[in-house]
């Protein structure tokens, strides 16, 4: 499991796993309960590059938002 800190959310951490390029694990730390939850479920069994392409540069707050942090988490993989 990969742990990457995130910066400008409520969240403080996505917890993830990538295996042969696709998202087998995701968890995001802290957050709206409901939306982290979701997002992390909805990310699971894709594929790395659909997830970033997906969420990055969804904004929320501060210029990013708990998507784009795991969509930025994940780029560290590619």
């Amino acid at each position: 499991m990969t742990t990457y800190k995130t910066t400008g959310t409520c969240s403080s951490a996505i917890n993830y796993e990538v295996e042969n390029g696709i998202v087998t694990k995701c968890e995001i730390v802290g957050g709206c309960p409901g939306n982290t939850r979701g997002v992390a479920r909805l990310a699971i069994g894709r594929k790395v590059g659909e997830v970033i392409a997906l969420l990055k540069g969804i904004q929320c707050r501060n210029g990013t938002s708990c998507p784009d942090q795991l969509a930025r988490a994940l780029e560290r993989t590619l």
